[in-house]
């Protein structure tokens, strides 16, 4: 069990690695005081282009991945699994910065690579996917979301009960995103648009 705790403190911490606030910061602002007040990539995309979208996604990703090794490191499949739930909290909820972070779909993308390459693929598919008929990432991301636990029980059925927690996670902090698609009022991407 004290590995297991272990694994959830570690990748909480890493998940409080926050590129977006700090590229923000170091630009004299912070990116939550800008567009949708996320600290994410679509935000940074909106706020700051492509370059600072690609870096912090580059690293959201690599910090999930690196939460998830690092559980299994520690405390097997059992501590991946819980890597990737609390590499999300803390990327969602970094006590760092006043528990308002982003809503952790690159950090999560990250974490399912680093436990099951095949659940990461499907899942990135139907984002991809969704994105591209919709053009909203928040629609692909709730669509990933809500595939996850399904596609969990065919490709990485330890996984299915951290899984449901997850997408339910991402669900939520994705809930005023959906109540603007709902309305149709929800922003698209054109990405001619940003530099």
């Amino acid at each position: 069990m004290s590995k297991l705790v272990i694994c959830a403190v570690i990748a909480y911490l890493l998940g409080n690695i926050s590129p977006s606030i700090i590229m923000s910061r170091l630009k004299g602002s912070d990116i939550r005081e800008h567009g949708s007040g996320n600290a994410g990539t679509t935000n940074m995309l909106r706020t700051y282009g492509k370059k600072a979208a690609a870096l912090t996604l580059v690293i959201d990703v690599i910090k999930g991945a690196a939460a998830v090794l690092i559980g299994r490191a520690v405390g097997g499949e059992t501590g991946a699994c819980v890597a990737v739930v609390a590499v999300i909290c803390g990327h969602i909820w970094p006590c760092f910065y006043g528990f308002k972070g982003g809503k952790g779909v690159a950090a999560s993308l990250g974490a399912l690579l680093a436990l099951s390459p095949k659940l990461a693929l499907a899942v990135a598919v139907i984002a991809l996917a969704v994105m591209a008929v919709t053009r909203m990432v928040s629609a692909g991301s709730v669509a990933a979301a809500v595939s996850l636990p399904f596609l969990s029980l065919w490709l990485a059925r330890p996984f299915f009960p951290f899984s449901v927690v997850m997408a339910l996670i991402v669900i939520f902090k994705h809930r005023s995103n959906i109540g603007r698609i709902m309305r149709g009022e929800e922003s698209k991407l054109d990405f001619s648009k940003y530099k």
